[in-house]
C-alpha cells in the first residue's frame, strides 16, 4: 500500500495546525460543527492528499485556520 503525499494545501493545514498548536481531532471537530457534516481523521487525510476536494468542507477548513484557499 503507498502513502500519498501531502498536497500544498495539505501541507499548508499541517503547518498551520502546528503553529496554532491545535491537534487534527480539534480541527475536524471544528470543521463538523461548521459544516454539519461528518468528518474524520480518514477523509481528512483523503482532503489533505487531493483524492477529495469538497468544497465546503475546504472552505471551513481555512475559514477556522484563517488560511487562503487552495488554487487549482
Amino acid at each position: 500500500m503507498q502513502k500519498s503525499k501531502l498536497t500544498d494545501f495539505g501541507l499548508c493545514v499541517k503547518t498551520e495546525l502546528l503553529r496554532q498548536g491545535m491537534s487534527q481531532a480539534e480541527l475536524e471537530k471544528s470543521v463538523s460543527e461548521d459544516t454539519g457534516l461528518f468528518v474524520d481523521s480518514g477523509y481528512m487525510y483523503k482532503i489533505l492528499t487531493g483524492q477529495r476536494s469538497p468544497e465546503k468542507i475546504v472552505s471551513s477548513i481555512c475559514r477556522i485556520l484563517d488560511i487562503p484557499a487552495p488554487t487549482e
